[in-house]
């Protein structure tokens, strides 16, 4: 048996294939209590990942033009709704610099129910967020390139391996990464896998966020999708950095995945309780956005 990697070296490649696998054969429940992140006979699963590197994704006519439609809508309506908004963000640690919004190089996690609001406090931030293959995952990746994210295609049910090396690839070029945690079909507010795998596969930590809205449009989606009303106010919750060690066993990983499970609900609940209290001495409302880029076409 090969000796363990040192706690904090860079991960081998047969163990960054192995993660890949991992998130490959997750599947949208693989995170419940028990699971196990040493697994088996992935061969086949790997195989038709390989296969469809260079097969993507085609669309029908009419989904070509719905794609186009809902992009814009939703678009428009994010650019005229957020900057009605009123933001404060508050951070469970000091971040460094310490104005800033987010920290460069973390592997953020939220609830997919927070897409909207997020995406307006942090656009042209070059964060690089893991969005679905599928049909509603297309519009989600094009509204957010729109918005200055990068978009890696892929998730827990498809193509999760090649997401994983891509959202590793946009870590070491400096940028953050973010997952919707319980996308792409839930269960809502079940944390899936992939953050911790991508922690210890980049020695980078993994950090959760929570942005409540004290008066919100709530749709009849299985997550609850908020839509913030116009002059709403918004709290963005931060929470500390989670490093996952390339040593990590089965046993240790499944704790980092109940820590983030943890945080993530500590974040939301923080969020919830202190929203109305944006614009105090306690939570100041922002005044450094990031800076403005072109919108692309």
């Amino acid at each position: 048996m090969s000796p363990s990697p040192v706690a904090g070296s860079p991960p081998s490649d047969r163990q960054l294939d192995r993660d890949r696998l991992r998130l490959d054969q997750s599947g949208e429940n693989a995170i419940g209590e028990g699971h196990q992140f040493e697994g088996h006979q992935f061969n086949d699963r790997l195989e038709d990942d390989r296969a469809s590197k260079s097969k993507p994704h085609q669309f029908s006519f009419r989904q070509r033009i719905l794609l186009w439609l809902i992009t814009w809508a939703n678009y428009l309506a994010i650019a005229l709704i957020g900057p009605t908004l009123r933001y404060s963000v508050s951070f469970e640690e000091p971040p460094t610099p310490p104005d800033a919004i987010f920290e460069k190089q973390v592997i953020y996690a939220f609830w997919h129910q927070a897409v909207f609001v997020s995406s307006w406090l942090w656009r042209h931030s070059s964060i690089a967020v893991m969005v679905s293959r599928s049909f509603d995952g297309e519009y989600i990746a094009r509204i957010i390139e729109k918005l200055g994210f990068v978009a890696v295609r892929g998730s827990s049910s498809s193509g999760g391996g090649r997401a994983l090396l891509g959202l590793k690839a946009q870590l070491e070029q400096g940028n953050a990464a973010a997952f919707t945690i319980d996308g792409p079909r839930g269960p809502k507010y079940v944390a899936k896998e992939g953050p911790v795998l991508l922690s210890r596969a980049s020695a980078l930590p993994m950090a959760a966020f929570y942005v409540a809205i004290d008066d919100a449009w709530v749709l009849n989606t299985w997550d609850r999708m908020t839509i913030p009303k116009p002059f709403s106010k918004a709290l963005a919750r931060l929470g500390s950095k989670i490093q996952v060690p390339s040593s990590a066993d089965s046993a240790q990983m499944a704790e980092f995945h109940r820590q983030l499970q943890a945080a993530l609900e500590r974040v939301t609940s923080f969020a919830e309780a202190n929203v109305a209290r944006v614009g105090s001495p306690d939570f100041p409302i922002l005044e450094h956005w990031p800076k403005r880029q072109r919108v692309k076409d």
